[in-house]
């Protein structure tokens, strides 16, 4: 019926007349400035900002990032041949009870010369901290790789006035490869090593152990983007070259008189099964192949670097 008040909904409740509740100042808030725009540097997500950053680390000296948690090497004959080849060693760990034959005293008088701390630790313990209960024993504890930036392999080169020669190792897997590529790298006189950070071998204990001690004489750097890192190299003056079976130039012509091994150079090596990736062969200015007896035959990641940096070591006598 109209009119009818009674109906639900007919009438508003809890509304009074007269002025309505303010916004406290809030609108008017708003409306005020915020001041001068601050200056590209000044702003984080900027790029100049982030180049302002990147030179001021530049400044400060090598830039270095642990591989994470320290590791262990476990089992007697791998403790020893680690203490041989002066692998760095934080401590020596012996379970309690364990025979003492040749090889628990060589790991003891070799701890003892070079000031390394030695504990005995129940078994229990020792399986604990190794995650492992074949150790047989005996244990070595070393400390995380830092790892060196890749630009900074190409000022390392500066100092000491010599033509840079880096490796570049597309997804090494296999970390005693790595290790004996950072030993032929050291050996033949390169400024240093550069592996992608992901899907790929790191300095672990077996590469440290592969290495004889090596990784401690000579950088190796992680990079993000493997293609990205060749090419500043690139714009950096090096030729980057890659390691191929179907190469453009063979290995003579490489350290020929006058050759790609005169210059800054960088070299780089495909991972044991496939080879070089699209991406980085691509990106290469030129793909080398090492001539070989039988075209059957190729050779590892490991030997093909040794036999391409002595070439270059070679040509640069």
């Amino acid at each position: 019926m109209a009119g009818n008040s009674q109906r639900r909904g007919a009438i508003a409740k809890g509304r009074k007349k007269g002025a309505q509740a303010g916004t406290g100042g809030n609108r008017r808030k708003g409306l005020e400035g915020k001041g001068p725009t601050p200056k590209a540097k000044d702003r984080p997500y900027h790029k100049a900002h982030k180049a302002a950053q990147a030179a001021e680390q530049r400044n400060k000296g090598p830039r270095k990032r642990a591989a994470g948690d320290a590791e262990w090497i476990i089992g007697r004959n791998s403790v020893v041949e680690a203490l041989r080849e002066d692998v760095p060693v934080n401590g020596l760990y012996v379970a309690e009870g364990a025979e003492r034959d040749g090889r628990l005293r060589e790991a003891f008088l070799l701890a003892s010369e070079k000031g390394i701390s030695l504990l005995e630790v129940t078994k229990v313990e020792l399986d604990r901290m190794t995650g492992f209960n074949g150790h047989q024993g005996l244990a070595a504890r070393i400390p995380a790789y830092e790892y060196a930036h890749a630009d900074d392999l190409l000022d390392r080169a500066a100092e000491i006035g010599e033509k840079p020669l880096i490796v570049v190792l597309d997804q090494i897997t296999d970390p005693r490869n790595l290790g004996a590529i950072v030993r032929s790298a050291a050996g033949f006189g390169a400024h240093g090593v550069v592996i992608p950070e992901r899907r790929a071998a790191g300095i672990t204990a077996a590469a440290w152990k592969t290495s004889a001690g090596a990784a401690s004489r000579i950088p190796v750097a992680q990079t993000v983007n493997l293609t990205r890192q060749l090419k500043a190299y690139q714009e950096a003056g090096c030729m980057v070259v890659g390691l191929d079976m179907e190469g453009d130039i063979t290995l003579p012509e490489l350290g020929a008189p006058d050759g790609l091994a005169d210059g800054p150079l960088v070299i780089v090596v495909g991972a044991e099964g496939g080879g070089l990736s699209r991406l980085v062969q691509e990106t290469c200015d030129q793909i080398v192949s090492i001539p070989m007896a039988n075209s059957v035959e190729s050779l590892n990641a490991g030997v093909a670097a040794s036999v391409v940096l002595y070439a270059v070591a070679e040509a640069r006598r």
